[in-house]
């Protein structure tokens, strides 16, 4: 019974690879690469992992195996978003269908500079009531 479950585990988390990759060759733009790339490749290394921490029923390899879980969970969608970030800073065009770019009003390419939209019109940071009061 247990090797019929991680056969179907590791199947699933091929699936999700294989579904990785075809996303990153067939969409459209970076950031819509970058959510098939994250989602399905990192769906898919934790299925594989969790087929092989059952499969070898160890628990020194299943320790192994979630620590590499926690990993992935960690650092995928951080990477994804800084690789992401940095292909928008650096030009790469946007699909023509995307609808929503919030990055534009507060970008500006010729300095390089990201504003928060707390700075008033001096460029200093805006203080919350709260900071205000204990000043």
């Amino acid at each position: 019974m247990s090797e019929v479950f991680v056969s179907i585990l590791l199947l699933t988390g091929a699936s999700f690879m294989v579904l990785a990759a075809i996303g990153i060759v067939r969409l459209p733009d970076l950031p819509t690469r970058m959510h098939a790339s994250t989602k399905a490749g990192a769906m898919g290394a934790i299925l594989t992992m969790a087929g092989v921490a059952l499969h070898f029923s160890d628990s020194a390899v299943a320790a192994r195996a979630i620590a590499f879980i926690v990993f992935i969970l960690l650092t995928a969608p951080i990477a994804a978003h800084v690789i992401g970030r940095a292909g928008y800073f650096t030009g790469i065009t946007l699909w023509s269908g995307t609808t929503k770019d919030e990055l534009r009003e507060r970008y500006d390419p010729d300095s390089h500079k990201l504003s928060s939209g707390l700075e008033n019109k001096t460029g200093r940071a805006v203080l919350s009531r709260d900071e205000n009061a204990s000043d």
